[in-house]
């Protein structure tokens, strides 16, 4: 995460529905961390080779870039309104939306976006943009969906990877800026022989187990007391699977947090399973937190 003085919140905007909530999570992350706003646009018209300005003898505020400017004044007048005293600029920049905000990501203290825009297919939950940002950025990417529920937790999934150790990070600093509290979710599958071929041990000891769960959740919340010694902390391991357990947790949540790939997952996806699953179906807003490649 980029901590250098003047670094900025950046949300990306479309003109769709989901931009507009992302702006305004966005201008009130903004406020709490007293940093700038920046508003871009990915236009990619002029990539593929489209007439973007007015057409000559059309009627006032016609053309493809005016409905770009607009798309980036009215985000701009969103957050402002969201967030009043915040400094807030805003740019169109050609090029496809996923890559501009991946540009903007090595300077970026945060990056936030909708969870679909205006070119998503209906049957994605959550829009290719989304994905492919959350899953190459160089900083947390908070993703606009759901919504926060007044008066619960950020809520982390912690699997004792170096993922998961900096999403704890970023989920305990999240909560100390809204004033709320930490729950950390450990979720483990239980070891069971499925039948022939499986390698789990047909054997173990349920009580040793769980020991050991607890012992990697511990391990993964210390340090969080000595840098938020005021922060309220709880915690809970459960047999489940943890897409299952951080979707049911993130119904009471303020916000979920889960780093970019986890413990177990398959070194080939750069986005792990667990945290796309959440990007899918969490109930509150979610922040991607990869650990360095």
């Amino acid at each position: 995460m980029n901590s250098a003085d003047g670094a900025a919140v950046v949300v990306g905007v479309d003109g769709s529905e989901p931009a507009l909530r992302a702006v305004r999570l966005a201008a009130a992350e903004a406020a709490r961390r007293n940093r700038p706003l920046r508003v871009v646009h990915g236009f990619i018209w002029p990539l593929l080779r489209v007439p973007v300005d007015q057409a000559a003898g059309s009627p006032p505020g016609g053309g493809l870039r005016h409905q770009a400017e607009r798309v980036v004044a009215d985000a701009v007048a969103e957050a402002e309104a969201t967030a009043p005293g915040i400094r807030v600029t805003g740019e169109i920049i050609d090029g496809e939306a996923s890559a501009v905000l991946l540009g903007e990501t090595p300077t970026a203290v945060l990056v936030v976006l909708g969870d679909r825009g205006l070119g998503g297919f209906a049957s994605l939950v959550v829009g290719s943009v989304a994905v492919q940002v959350a899953s190459y950025a160089d900083c947390p990417v908070l993703v606009a969906r759901g919504e926060e529920h007044p008066g619960g937790p950020v809520v982390v999934g912690v699997d004792g990877s170096p993922a998961s150790r900096r999403a704890v990070g970023f989920a305990a600093e999240q909560a100390s800026l809204r004033g709320a509290g930490l729950h950390a979710v450990h979720a483990y599958k239980h070891p069971v022989s499925l039948g022939p071929g499986d390698m789990q041990p047909l054997v173990y000891d349920e009580s040793e187990l769980r020991d050991e769960e607890q012992r990697v959740l511990a391990e993964s919340l210390a340090g969080v007391h000595d840098r938020h010694p005021d922060l309220a902390v709880t915690h809970e391991v459960v047999r489940a699977r943890p897409v299952a357990a951080l979707t049911e947790a993130s119904k009471r949540a303020l916000l979920t947090v889960v780093g970019g790939r986890g413990r177990g997952e398959l070194s080939g996806l750069l986005l792990g399973s667990v945290s796309q699953g959440v990007l899918h179906h969490s109930a509150s807003p979610v922040a991607v937190v990869r650990a360095p490649d």
